[in-house]
């Protein structure tokens, strides 16, 4: 393990810093519109108006993490499920998920302290409250049904795209996606999707209602759709566990470099498997 830790460390730096700078947008932009002392929430009294708006920054700010170059080397999880389901999909070494998880929550966390140090109790009271991601008046079941809808189908999107000459749009749609949930699926559980998120907000803010939903139902909804995905594709395998594949950096996942290599190795090694059937029917 510490010897992946010894090649690997700068991925894990940059997963935790593609999450803290993700929670600084989160916690800046929402602060902006909600804050009742904000000018932006006199001038925008529409709730909906004001919450489609920080869906669209902060669906800005998803794509701009995953097209940055840490985004591209790291692969820009930024999101504990993420991490786990292309574990589960063989993609990703236990060793670099164990660190993945870690540096996510951190830079979570790192992410919410700073920006409370710098907006203060604007960013600390209610209604931004740290941001924290709390079931809507419908309660915790209908919070659960959402999360684990939400994750289902970012990651179901994330597995069909990537997979397809249009994986290089994966993070726009991701980015997308983000922006349609905060819009419309916000009220119902506050649209976390990610349990580093959650408990980066929680332990500051020391909010736990419905804790229990942010953790489990983004993990569940992610790895069904894995699954759900390999019986969709049936011999189709996934390329990586990168969003982003087609750069130049390095890869730790599958090693490359060049995302048309990695195409044409998996290429070359259908093409041996299907040699090796056509050799054993011969024979038998």
């Amino acid at each position: 393990m510490f010897e992946v830790l010894r090649h690997h460390w700068p991925e894990y730096l940059m997963e935790a810093a593609g999450l803290g700078l993700f929670m600084i947008s989160a916690g800046a932009v929402t602060t902006l519109f909600e804050y009742p002392g904000s000018p932006l929430n006199h001038w925008i009294g529409s709730a909906f108006v004001r919450r489609s708006l920080i869906g669209l920054a902060m669906g800005v700010t998803a794509i701009g993490l995953i097209y940055s170059p840490w985004g591209q080397q790291s692969g820009a999880h930024l999101n504990p499920a993420v991490t786990l389901t292309f574990l589960r999909l063989g993609k990703v070494r236990s060793e670099d998920a164990s660190f993945y998880v870690v540096a996510q929550f951190l830079g979570g966390l790192a992410g919410v302290l700073a920006v409370s140090a710098v907006l203060r109790e604007s960013f600390r009271q209610p209604p931004v409250q740290f941001v924290t991601t709390l079931p809507g008046k419908a309660g915790p079941a209908t919070a659960f049904l959402a999360e684990f809808l939400i994750s289902f189908l970012m990651m179901e999107t994330i597995l069909l795209v990537n997979n397809t000459r249009l994986a290089r749009y994966t993070g726009l749609l991701a980015g997308v996606l983000i922006s349609l949930f905060i819009t419309f699926e916000a009220p119902y559980s506050g649209m976390s999707m990610n349990p580093a998120r959650t408990l980066s907000s929680a332990l500051p803010a020391r909010l736990w209602s419905g804790f229990w939903v942010y953790f489990l139902a983004p993990v569940v909804g992610m790895l069904l759709a894995a699954d759900v995905n390999r019986l969709m594709q049936r011999r189709k395998t996934i390329f990586c566990a990168k969003l982003n594949h087609h750069t130049t950096r390095r890869c730790i996942f599958c090693g490359s470099r060049n995302f048309a290599l990695v195409l044409i190795c998996q290429a070359s090694a259908l093409t041996r498997l299907l040699h090796l059937q056509d050799l054993g029917r011969a024979i038998s």
